[in-house]
């Protein structure tokens, strides 16, 4: 099974909805990905949800690209935005990128994105395998909401 993002909006419609409007909040979000000797490299980035999916697209040759291509686990963090609040939470995304070279795909895509250099770029899609939103609940509880596939979304919270 396809652990996209359809799959996981069909299991967690809210949680979902929480994500991608927090995402929506700022343009440019965190990624994580491994470098060459395993080392951690992180870079900014902008995401897409279409089509019941997440999509990273990235500027020919760039490091992060050559680091999914290599190794395609990931980690993504939502923009925080200014001060504390962080409204709707902090949010994550962990899982695999799989690079999509199919010419339609990559067209569509292009057709609804318009990427600055249309005739080349690198354009992943993403297998979840963990999201996660950390927020305040009730003004006094630390609460963590982990959803991973196959798995009931777990919830905890803390003071």
């Amino acid at each position: 099974m396809t652990n996209n993002w359809a799959a996981f909006s069909a299991a967690e419609p809210e949680l979902a909805r929480t994500v991608e409007d927090r995402f929506g909040q700022f343009t440019h979000h965190v990624l994580a990905t491994l470098r060459k000797d395993g080392s951690p490299r992180t870079t900014g980035l902008e995401v897409r949800f279409l089509n019941g999916e997440l999509w990273l697209g990235m500027m020919p040759g760039s490091l992060k690209a050559l680091d999914l291509r290599r190794d395609g686990r990931f980690a993504l963090q939502a923009n925080p935005g200014a001060g504390t609040g962080m409204a709707g939470g902090d949010v994550r995304i962990a899982g695999r990128a799989v690079e999509v070279r199919d010419r339609e795909t990559v067209a569509s895509y292009t057709d609804e994105v318009r990427p600055p250099e249309p005739e080349a770029f690198h354009l992943f899609r993403t297998e979840l395998t963990e999201v996660v939103r950390t927020y305040i609940e009730e003004e006094k509880y630390l609460a963590v909401q982990l959803w991973r596939p196959g798995r009931p979304l777990k919830k905890t919270r803390r003071t």
